[in-house]
């Protein structure tokens, strides 16, 4: 991962103990550290089999984003007197060719300095008077922007979670382990693309969740309870498939951009890598056209959230509105239909029945068992809604259903079903 330091730091001093030491000063502060340790390891045994399934060192936290302006891949190779005086030549020598990659000015060096926030290290070696880098630099858009850059609001997405793919060595990952796919859209600045990205860090729980068999998963149950974690309202699935010609050698890359929980195609290319040292070079590459292609997407109209995915019935009513109407022929009657009056019918007064708020407690071993007892819910005649309240997968869920005539109706509709009901506590319990 690129380290990114301020150009005005220099050198940095500490001293004291290293993360995870600790000092036991008498054996009775021995005594007590070993006893406790025992107790911990007792603790743990019972539950080794879930940390088993997410611990180890995974996931990558994503870049902080910045509305700074950044240029990458700046490449310096710089003698001096010493490594250090070359180290600093060769950052001034990195500020003057990125800002004339971005089609800045004639400015002194130090006026160019002034206006860098920060320096982004991806790759230097440092020898006695010799200074060979690869560099990022950082330049402070309250400075620069006058000079560089486009004004002007921006049309902004919305919140897309980002699902990074990688097939590489007949494995398919996402962030199962620290995999150099995920890593290039963790150092993505993020923030220079009208794209709202969402990226998951990947470590603890939501390497369990987010899986690459997520990207082929079709229930929007499934899909909206996951993004209601990461406060998002799509899913972007950009794609990476690595092919090795033999180790060390060449890698070919087919980069794919999908979207929604449909998994739709955007967008397809190939790019090609020298040797593995050139890899990560690539995959920045691919994580910028794959952008691209997002952008053109939303700029197009064609990369919006899916209508399902929202929790409002009125979206749906309006998709199902506009569907009949492409579906009819114009003026809104087939045209093998006459019209027929309809025939008097004498008013009956309408009959009020009162509506009750039940709460339905349901196994639910997968997302299939969710959506099976919601939609045997939803069935029931007089049902009004229907929604979660909480979803425990591999355990026992719970709905809150709107029924008229009360729990007693939707009971025995149930049972006509197949379902077997049974009532205590307030609430109804249904088992197939």
């Amino acid at each position: 991962m690129a380290i990114t330091f301020s150009h005005k730091i220099r050198r940095v001093a500490g001293s004291g103990l290293a993360f995870g030491q600790a000092r036991v000063r008498s054996p009775r502060g021995l005594a007590f550290a070993l006893g406790g340790a025992a107790i911990l390891a007792l603790g743990t045994v019972g539950g080794y089999r879930l940390v088993a399934q997410v611990e180890g060192d995974r996931g990558i936290a994503p870049l902080a984003n910045s509305e700074d302006i950044q240029v990458n891949g700046i490449k310096v190779d710089v003698t001096a007197k010493t490594g250090a005086d070359a180290r600093l030549e060769g950052w001034k020598q990195a500020e003057k060719d990125a800002w004339k990659k971005l089609g800045g000015p004639d400015m002194p060096v130090e006026a160019i300095d002034a206006m860098v926030s920060s320096v982004v290290i991806g790759h230097e070696q440092v020898g006695p008077r010799r200074y060979i880098a690869t560099l990022g630099i950082i330049f402070n858009k309250a400075r620069a922007g006058q000079y560089v850059g486009a004004g002007g609001a921006a049309i902004r997405s919305a919140p897309m979670l980002v699902l990074p793919v990688l097939y590489s060595g007949g494995v398919q990952q996402v962030f199962e382990v620290r995999g150099p796919w995920q890593k290039a859209w963790a150092e993505f600045q993020a923030s220079q693309s009208p794209i709202d990205y969402v990226r998951p860090v990947g470590a603890g729980g939501e390497s369990l969740i987010l899986t690459a068999g997520q990207a082929s998963r079709r229930s929007r149950l499934w899909w909206r309870n996951i993004l209601n974690q990461f406060d998002a309202a799509d899913v972007v699935i950009p794609v990476a498939r690595l092919e090795r010609q033999w180790p060390g050698g060449p890698i070919h890359g087919t980069f794919t951009a999908r979207y929604g929980p449909d998994n739709t195609f955007l967008g397809i290319f190939e790019l090609d890598a020298a040797s593995e040292q050139d890899l990560p070079v690539m995959l920045n590459q691919a994580v910028e056209r794959i952008d691209g292609l997002y952008r053109n997407a939303l700029a197009s109209g064609e990369l919006r959230p899916d209508p399902t995915l929202t929790t409002s019935g009125q979206v749906l009513d309006r998709a199902f509105a506009e569907l009949r109407q492409k579906l009819m022929p114009k003026g809104g009657v087939p045209a093998d239909v006459v019209p027929v009056a309809p025939p008097a019918i004498a008013p009956v007064p309408a009959v009020v029945v009162p509506t009750e708020t039940v709460s339905v407690q349901f196994a639910s071993p997968d997302a299939a068992a969710v959506d099976a007892a919601l939609a045997a819910v939803r069935g029931v005649p007089g049902v009004r809604g229907a929604a979660t309240v909480s979803l425990a997968v591999g355990g026992t869920s719970v709905m809150r259903v709107t029924v008229e005539g009360g729990s007693e109706r939707l009971a025995a509709a149930l049972r006509a079903q197949g379902w077997k009901v049974t009532n205590g506590g307030g609430a109804l319990r249904i088992t197939r």
